[in-house]
């Protein structure tokens, strides 16, 4: 008798054919499009962070949904960037400021081989935080990198929202959601904005 796959053996699967569809999208799109897709936040999100609030992104690494546009436009329209940091793979992520978006160079590589800013940067307590994800759902259920990071994250800071920045090949029917999942606000795609959770 064949045992049903666990959700563990279940979740890596969905990450292996949606990591797959994500590569395969990108790859399908010329050089100079690239630049051009999800370059600014749509006016809906922009217009709830107001002038002065702190925004936690992430740095994008291969094929993850560009967020380096947002940064940029966040900075150049009042809004302080921050993003995470970890002093080590044993160590809670936190978020610390990235003063200047336009700046790669002022960041080093972290534990996990992803751009970062220093221990030298100010601690930030972003008040919405944009996350990657592999894949995700119109209810706004995330499948991350299964690190865990966010979701302890977010647990611990419950009045922060989050918004999922992703490709719309990401989208799936439906995802395994444990109880330490933890639900984005909204997913933005090139195309449309999908709103989870309030």
């Amino acid at each position: 008798m064949v045992s049903p796959p666990s959700l563990t053996d279940t979740k890596a699967l969905l990450r292996r054919k949606f990591r797959a569809a994500r590569a395969e999208h990108v790859a399908s799109l010329p050089e100079n499009l690239r630049a051009l897709i999800l370059n600014r936040p749509p006016a809906p999100v922009s217009d709830i962070i107001p002038e002065g609030a702190t925004v936690g992104l992430y740095y994008p690494l291969g094929p993850e949904a560009p967020s380096l546009g947002w940064a940029r436009w966040f900075t150049e329209n009042d809004r302080q960037v921050a993003l995470p940091r970890f002093a080590a793979r044993s160590a809670p992520m936190e978020f610390r400021e990235w003063a200047n978006p336009f700046d790669e160079e002022a960041l080093e590589e972290g534990p996990y081989r992803m751009p970062q800013p220093t221990g030298m940067a100010s601690f930030a307590a972003p008040d919405i935080v944009v996350v990657p994800l592999i894949a995700f759902t119109q209810e706004g259920h995330r499948l991350g990198q299964g690190g865990g990071h966010y979701d302890r994250w977010l647990a611990a800071n419950p009045n922060t929202k989050a918004i999922g920045l992703a490709w719309d090949c990401q989208l799936a029917d439906e995802l395994p959601v444990e109880s330490h999942d933890q639900p984005l606000s909204a997913v933005v795609t090139p195309t449309r904005i999908y709103h989870g959770v309030d």
